[in-house]
């Protein structure tokens, strides 16, 4: 049960949508146990954002998930969302932060796991 978070400085479009979902749908599944068919997805394009005293051209991407994964599993699914961002949006990778919160409590169609 993950949710990824998008938030960025530049426009998305509604192509750069399906190809955001298509990819970090393949990306999640670096975590084991997570898959696209539990994913869900927010994108919030044209933010006012700064990054190092700069503002333009940068990413918030926070990856919440059910459970636990691996500082290796993190750090590959990091890569790739970085590469992602970069290859989709034009975004330079060393302008994209990555946020993981692990959940012990999640919800779902009117309970709990």
């Amino acid at each position: 049960m993950p949710f990824i978070d998008t938030k960025t400085t530049e426009k998305i479009s509604d192509e750069q949508k399906r190809e955001l979902t298509a990819r970090l749908g393949e990306a999640i599944a670096i975590i084991p146990g997570k898959s696209e068919r539990w994913l869900m997805l927010n994108f919030a394009g044209e933010q006012d954002m700064a990054f190092s005293g700069k503002a333009g051209l940068c990413a918030m991407v926070n990856v919440k998930l059910f459970g636990k994964a691996s500082p290796d599993a993190y750090s590959r699914l990091t890569a790739r969302i970085c590469d992602i961002m970069n290859e989709v949006l034009s975004l330079p990778r060393d302008r994209v932060y990555v946020q993981y919160d692990e959940c012990s409590i999640w919800g779902y169609n009117g309970d709990n796991f």
